[in-house]
């Protein structure tokens, strides 16, 4: 059973592995993208000088306003509590978004989204292919998932292959010895050192998964207790057309003819930050806000509130710990997945392990490589 597993193990391990090291090293690297790119940009995210208290709202929004085309449409405003970080003026583009010294109302540098992070993510989960929002196929999108549930069998198996035969080969199994030379240090590293990573590397394949395969997402959801909805896409008819072009059309006049009344987003932001004393981001749109307190768990958990953008007064409130768990369970995923349920500790050790993810293939193929050498030799 043991040879049958190693088999499998090896099999397995050389057709993929370089995909598993490029999504292992990807991975790594995006864990920490927020603090990199605070690193490389202080200016962008830290205020130049604390003042004893920030600008009001609309009179933040008025300088920022004048120093930005007329083309940039701002939807909104996302606040912390650190009174050193900058605040954030949220675009229509995903993730793009400018910053502003709230003291100053100078805008101190933009964040488009795209650039280094970016070509990281396509390559963590689309070996940059392009992503088809249409649900047509990606080859780099099916790669990765394949080399991903490649993974879990090899973790397993590799499992299987450490696994001693006897209580008094346990103890060398669990050791990395580090004064018998780099052959043995290598050695212990891809076993023991696979060992202590496997159920880390398991949460991360697994979690990782439903990203790529629906039918694996629907039965990852079902085993969880959440209910899959199954709808089938209809086109609309001439009515709803009509009507969603009117919608259009006249969200495009609202949009020109009348003005967001940012005395409103102060009375609402001023409201959440009563009520939510210890919050980690509050952002208001027109319409909208929502407040993010989770530290652990579910770090993407947030409470939502609709507003009237006239008067300010709350419509509707959505708590998260009300949310059924069919919308709870996508950011406990992404959570587990990037290591943040624990906080920083955590997010660490999913660095650590996602990097040694790569290290494991690595020194598999050199061990694969040497042994066929010496074959070859004999």
């Amino acid at each position: 059973m043991r040879k049958l597993f190693a088999k499998i193990h090896l099999w397995l391990s050389v057709p993929f592995g370089l995909i598993i090291i490029i999504v292992c090293l990807t991975g790594s690297i995006l864990v920490f993208e927020k603090e990199i790119l605070e690193l490389c940009y202080p200016s962008r995210y830290f205020v130049k000088e604390v003042k004893e208290r920030p600008l009001l709202i609309p009179e933040l929004m008025s300088m920022a306003r004048r120093q930005l085309p007329d083309s940039v449409k701002i939807n909104g405003i996302r606040v912390t509590p650190d009174a050193e970080r900058t605040y954030q003026l949220v675009l229509p583009a995903r993730k793009a978004s400018y910053f502003v010294d709230p003291y100053t109302g100078e805008i101190t540098g933009m964040d488009d989204g795209k650039g280094f992070f970016l070509d990281m993510m396509r390559l963590h989960r689309w070996l940059l292919d392009e992503y088809k929002r249409d649900g047509g196929l990606s080859w780099g999108k099916t790669i990765v998932g394949v080399s991903t549930l490649i993974l879990v069998f090899v973790l397993v198996s590799g499992l299987v292959i450490w696994f001693p035969r006897s209580k008094k080969a346990l103890k060398p199994r669990l050791k990395i010895k580090t004064r018998s030379g780099w052959f043995r240090f290598l050695y212990d590293l891809h076993v023991s050192g696979g060992f202590y990573a496997t159920l880390l590397l398991l949460a991360m394949s697994l979690t990782g998964l439903t990203w790529s395969f629906g039918w694996y997402r629907d039965a990852f959801y079902s085993v969880f207790g959440v209910p899959v909805a199954k709808t089938e896409a209809q086109a609309p008819t001439p009515a709803a057309q009509q009507k969603d072009g009117f919608r259009e059309r006249s969200g495009r006049e609202r949009d020109r003819s009348s003005e967001i009344d940012y005395t409103v987003w102060a009375k609402v932001m001023s409201g959440l930050q009563d009520l939510y004393p210890d919050y980690n981001t509050i952002t208001v749109q027109n319409g909208s806000a929502t407040v993010s307190t989770a530290k652990y768990g579910n770090t993407r958990g947030s409470d939502s509130f609709s507003f009237d953008p006239k008067t300010g007064e709350f419509t509707e409130i959505k708590w998260y710990k009300d949310l059924p768990n069919s919308m709870k369970i996508k950011g406990w995923i992404y959570s587990v997945h990037v290591g943040s349920w624990g906080g920083i500790t955590t997010r660490i050790l999913h660095c650590l392990i996602s990097f040694l993810g790569a290290v494991f293939a690595v020194t598999g193929y050199y061990f694969w490589i040497r042994k066929k050498m010496r074959k070859s030799r004999s």
